[in-house]
């Protein structure tokens, strides 16, 4: 998922699936990518804890 500001400020999104993408206009529809990225960002972890995470899952194999 990619969300892009024009030079006029108008806000897009665009979604990539299997075999297929879509360029997303609508501002309301934009405006739930947009919390959804904001939700995604809130919950990932720094990159420490990203390879802290990786090395005790391999540990664990």
């Amino acid at each position: 998922m990619r969300l892009l500001e024009t030079s006029e400020r108008q806000w897009v999104g665009y979604s990539e699936g299997q075999k297929t993408g879509q360029l997303v206009c609508d501002r309301e529809a934009v405006s739930v990518m947009q919390m959804r990225c904001a939700k995604m960002r809130s919950q990932t972890l720094s990159p420490a804890d990203s390879v802290e995470l990786l090395q005790r899952m391999r540990g664990a194999l």
